[in-house]
């Protein structure tokens, strides 16, 4: 019997867009938030508080890479999907139709 055929497939093409270790998007969407803080408020606290922000953001969202790099996709989808699947279960509940803008 002969061997099935084998595709390799590099890393690279396989591993999810991180910037800093973080969600690409929410690493860019901090570091907005952050020169907002700074270009609005102008003064030497606002500079502080704005780059305190983006430390803080980047350190929690590399964590939350690490853990799992794909959790912001997950999190939309359960967000998405919240009221299809309900957190009930049993017997005698109620089961839920499908909501109209899925249709």
């Amino acid at each position: 019997m002969e061997k099935p055929r084998e595709i390799l497939i590099h890393q690279s093409c396989n591993r999810p867009n991180l910037l800093l270790g973080c969600d690409r998007e929410l690493v860019l969407l901090a570091a907005l938030f952050s020169a907002m803080l700074i270009f609005a408020l102008v003064t030497w606290w606002g500079v502080v508080a704005g780059i305190v922000l983006w430390i803080v953001a980047v350190a929690v969202l590399s964590r939350m890479g690490k853990a799992d790099p794909m959790l912001r996709q997950v999190y939309v989808r359960h967000v998405r999907y919240r009221p299809f699947y309900p957190a009930k279960s049993g017997l005698f509940t109620r089961s839920v139709s499908t909501p109209r803008r899925w249709r």
